[in-house]
């Protein structure tokens, strides 16, 4: 499977960037790049990185979220995980970076089903 990243502004002002499908060696620095744009075409208080759709993450798509994270950081934006799939919790926390990106409940597909 392939990854796509939408952008949208929520209500807020924060920007949500919703990446679906795998993240994975081969795509991980687009997570990177769409924060970047984002933060090139202005500067949000706050970037919500909506995983609920991120099918499975490997440990380069992990370190490109802790360099987006990292990238948000410098210009003092917070950026946080929302909505994590139950895959992607699991990875954040196995790799205890979940109190990085604002300890995220997992999302539960069984709620809007």
């Amino acid at each position: 499977m392939t990854l796509s990243i939408t952008t949208s502004t929520l209500a807020d002002g924060a920007v949500e960037v919703s990446p679906r499908g795998e993240i994975d060696v081969e795509n991980a620095y687009e997570i990177r790049e769409a924060v970047q744009t984002q933060l090139s075409a202005g500067c949000p208080t706050r970037i919500e990185l909506n995983m609920q759709h991120v099918t499975f993450i490997d440990s380069v798509g992990i370190s490109a979220l802790v360099a987006a994270f990292q990238l948000a950081g410098v210009s003092d934006v917070k950026l946080v995980v929302t909505r994590p799939s139950r895959f992607a919790h699991r990875q954040l926390w196995v790799t205890g970076l979940l109190g990085l990106f604002g300890n995220p409940q997992p999302f539960d597909e069984t709620i809007t089903a």
